[in-house]
């Protein structure tokens, strides 16, 4: 008889061959970088096949048969993986683990209705959280470290089924005597030539302001670096420097309605014009045997949404 790869040996592969970086690939997979390499050595020992061509210097290149190894990999590993769910999901529903990622713009303002909501509601369900970047969570989902995602839309998560919940519109926060704030609404148009901070590369907030910013004809911003921008690490840090008098900054409502600008001498007006909002939703592995319980918790999580924005069908 054949010997079977592990699991955890699978979980490497399939981690390495999604993001092409041995450090990357060890942080998704919670081990050390030596660890996972070792890990990959072992199988290539053990099937007697070369899966990564070494050739090619510090560059991660697979050969071909590992290329198909890792795709074989990947499904068999979602089959692995279904089986106690499966179990889970068939004995009680809404019942055991849920392993949730969340990102830094959406934490501070719903963990804890969140947590709240699922306490009260599903008290079987042991809850975990992490907060971290998009991208970050999304490599976790991918090796079963994460069970769900609470993500912003539209962002890159395609390697994820998603569910929109509402609508998080996007509000200018300002210092006080800004000139913008004699208006009611803020035109996207206005948005051009002012001095904007927005969050550090990596934050899909980043991007959704730059596409606001964009629809205002003589936007004169790029996604690289620009005299006409600051960088924020935090929705609080950019509060901070609008109330320094450093820029102004695009602001989510969910942030503002959980106080984000109290104690600052910072004020918000809503944008107006195109599309000036967020999608809330949530995000799993495609084909999970858990599916449905998530899509039950899209309904509880769908309580938590200010009673005036817009629910998504």
């Amino acid at each position: 008889m054949l010997p079977l790869p592990s699991a955890q040996q699978l979980r490497y592969l399939i981690a390495l061959s999604e993001l092409r970086h041995f450090g990357r690939a060890a942080a998704a997979c919670a081990v050390t970088q030596s660890t996972l390499s070792a890990g990959i050595m072992a199988l290539e020992r053990q099937l007697d096949s070369q899966l990564l061509d070494r050739t090619v210097g510090k560059k991660v290149v697979f050969t071909p048969l590992g290329h198909e190894i890792a795709l074989k990999g990947r499904q068999a590993l979602e089959a692995l993986e279904a089986v106690p769910q499966l179990a889970v999901a068939a004995r009680t529903p809404l019942t055991g683990p849920l392993r949730l990622g969340v990102i830094p713009t959406i934490g501070p303002f719903l963990i804890e209705p969140l947590v709240k909501t699922i306490r009260a509601r599903f008290p079987q369900l042991t809850l975990s959280i992490a907060e971290d970047t998009t991208e970050h969570l999304l490599e976790k989902l991918g090796v079963g470290r994460l069970d769900m995602l609470v993500l912003a839309m539209p962002c890159l998560c395609d390697t994820a089924e998603t569910l929109p919940l509402w609508r998080d519109p996007f509000h200018v926060i300002m210092p006080e005597d800004h000139p913008l704030a004699r208006l009611s609404h803020v035109p996207v148009e206005r948005l051009a030539d002012q001095r904007m901070i927005m969050m550090e590369d990596g934050h899909c907030l980043r991007e959704q302001t730059l596409a606001v910013c964009r629809q205002g004809r003589e936007w004169h911003g790029t996604e690289g670096e620009s005299d006409s921008t600051f960088s924020a690490t935090s929705l609080h840090t950019m509060a901070e420097m609008v109330g320094l008098g450093l820029g102004i900054g695009v602001m989510p409502l969910l942030a503002l309605e959980g106080g984000i600008l109290r104690g600052h001498p910072v004020i918000s007006r809503p944008l107006s014009g195109g599309p000036v909002w967020r999608t809330i939703g949530l995000g799993w592995r495609p084909r999970s045997p858990r599916s449905d319980d998530f899509r039950t918790l899209a309904t509880a999580f769908s309580s938590l949404a200010p009673h005036h924005v817009q629910l998504q069908d």
